[in-house]
């Protein structure tokens, strides 16, 4: 049997009615609807010994009709939408800030909100307390309202394993927006979610893609390669959130270090590799200064020396230069033959 195709969406933009003009038509209706509706009571009981009863039903029907509307108000913060459906059917978004009224109709979610969508909601706060994520915006009563907000979500250190095998633990700060609202609310459960999962499954892929540090020549690490990580971590994320309408603004590694099991050897490693770099340093500067030194004397004809006598001032030059503690000088009386 064939696999049914996801179906993906495109965000429409469109554009509702103004509230306030609703408001005065509705306010009207309502007002207008209970004055008649008296009216056809009292002047009815008065004339006919009974309401008006065509009057009595078209006010019944006006209160009602105006009951109706009032769901059709909503309002928009900036940098916020609203995504319009209608009996299951996707109708468009609106990104207009302000007090709208549209399809009293249209999906509100405030009384359709399912216990799944509850459990998903306070999990959804639970992460963001965990996370100490400020900048997140509180859960909105309806799903259908998006925000349109940059906003930042930093993961969980994670310990995972590099690209030579070494356990590290590494963690991002990752920088995003909706970009499609009906891509973020149809094509996947729950965006915030989504990006949360994918967002950790690209860390701990982009960890064993690249080794923690001394990598071979030219070799990009996790150390060194700052920029490089940063802007491959921040294309896997975009191509993994990009089904759910979001744009990743900027990914950065927050945290990272090796995991403790292993740092006390690493950190072996690192100081003999910084004494043997030091040490190879110390000891090219003492051969160009003995270099130096003997080609000055051999110029200048200050003293005129046999290779044994070389062979001694070198020996005592490179104690002198490479010695790590004070060198005190010995006294030869005699000769150097003697």
């Amino acid at each position: 049997m064939d696999n049914p195709k996801l179906q993906t969406h495109q965000e429409r933009t469109v554009r509702v009615f103004s509230g306030w003009p609703m408001l005065l038509i509705d306010m009207a209706l309502l007002l207008g609807s209970i004055a008649s509706l008296i009216y056809a009571i009292a002047a009815g009981a008065v004339h006919y010994g009974h309401p008006i009863w065509i009057m009595l039903i078209l006010a019944v029907l006006g209160v009602i009709l105006s009951i109706i509307l009032m769901p059709g108000f909503f309002t928009l913060q900036p940098n916020e939408a609203r995504v319009l459906v209608l009996f299951g059917d996707y109708r468009g978004t609106i990104r207009t800030s302000g007090f709208h009224w549209g399809n009293p109709f249209y999906a509100n979610n405030a009384k359709h909100e399912s216990i799944s969508d509850r459990m998903r909601a306070a999990q959804a706060r639970q992460a963001s307390n965990r996370h100490d994520n400020d900048n997140a915006p509180t859960q909105s009563p309806s799903r259908f309202r998006v925000s349109l907000r940059i906003r930042n979500m930093n993961s969980d250190v994670l310990k995972v394993n590099d690209r030579r095998g070494n356990p590290i633990e590494i963690a991002a700060v990752i920088v995003w927006r909706v970009h499609d609202t009906a891509q973020a609310m149809f094509d996947v459960d729950d965006y915030e979610n989504y990006i949360r999962i994918q967002s950790e499954s690209a860390i701990r892929h982009l960890a064993s893609a690249y080794a923690y540090d001394h990598g071979e020549e030219n070799e990009t690490t996790l150390r060194d390669g700052v920029d490089e990580v940063s802007a491959a971590l921040c294309k896997e994320l975009q191509d993994r959130l990009s089904r759910a309408g979001v744009i990743v603004e900027e990914s950065r590694l927050t945290h990272l270090a090796y995991a403790p099991e292993i740092a006390q050897a690493m950190l072996r490693r690192q100081q003999a590799e910084a004494v043997i770099a030091a040490r190879q340093k110390i000891v090219h500067g003492a051969v160009s200064m003995v270099e130096m030194a003997l080609h000055d004397l051999a110029e200048k004809n200050v003293i005129a020396l046999d290779d044994e006598r070389k062979a001694a001032m070198v020996s005592n030059l490179m104690v002198v230069l490479c010695a790590e503690s004070e060198v005190h000088p010995v006294i030869n009386t005699g000769t150097l033959y003697t």
